[in-house]
């Protein structure tokens, strides 16, 4: 799915800036073109405060309205590579936050279902998504530790804020031989980056760095 047409229209920014974070995400170790491409065409300045539009392609968070975070380019950029080493379809992500994860990620696979407990975050994400025209997004206001059941099994999950432990329910939704990337630590000390894989046999966890989220919390916030 090539947004490249809609985006080109909204809002031009400068591409020295855009070539710039996509060197520093080289340097970095971001190898995969389909992920670098992905980030290079995401208009990120659409998806923070008009304030903060002149940084918008640093390679750094940002904060956004509710006291949340738009997670730093490398990390959107390290956790889409870990979920798309292999071929995916439909991909749950778990805490839409600006929408700027899920629509990087539209680019790559058919189908993003993504859940939001924060009504006023839920509402901006969805017009962003219109506003770009993004079809295959499909959103949902709820409580992120409960996923989307009725939509499940999933050939990926992307969760962008940490538990203490990874939720079950979300386990259970995952179809075997699917990936989940979850961050998961106290939000007052360390986290650790998970990529657990579903096997025959149970779930398999691999360490792949250490990071920093706001928490997953419980329940929504109208």
């Amino acid at each position: 799915m090539d947004h490249q047409a809609n985006i080109q229209g909204i809002g031009m920014t400068s591409q020295r800036t855009r070539d710039r974070l996509i060197k520093r995400l080289e340097v970095q170790g971001i190898c995969a073109p389909r992920v670098l491409k992905a980030i290079r065409q995401t208009p990120r300045h659409l998806f923070v405060d008009e304030a903060l539009a002149s940084r918008a392609y640093e390679d750094t968070a940002l904060p956004i309205e509710s006291g949340q975070t738009i997670s730093q380019p490398y990390v959107v950029a390290r956790m889409t590579e870990l979920i798309i080493q292999k071929p995916v379809s439909r991909v749950l992500e778990v805490g839409t936050g600006s929408g700027y994860q899920a629509a990087v990620l539209a680019q790559l696979v058919t189908s993003i279902y993504t859940v939001e407990r924060i009504r006023s975050l839920f509402d901006r994400a969805q017009q962003r998504f219109n506003q770009l025209g993004y079809r295959n997004i499909r959103c949902k206001f709820s409580d992120g530790n409960w996923g989307w059941p009725t939509q499940a099994p999933f050939d990926a999950i992307i969760v962008t804020a940490a538990p203490k432990v990874v939720p079950e329910e979300l386990l259970e939704q995952l179809k075997q031989g699917g990936v989940m990337v979850v961050p998961v630590g106290n939000p007052m000390g360390a986290q650790k980056l998970l990529q657990i894989t579903r096997t025959q046999k149970g779930f398999e966890e691999r360490w792949v760095e250490s990071v920093s989220f706001v928490p997953l919390l419980e329940g929504t916030q109208a």
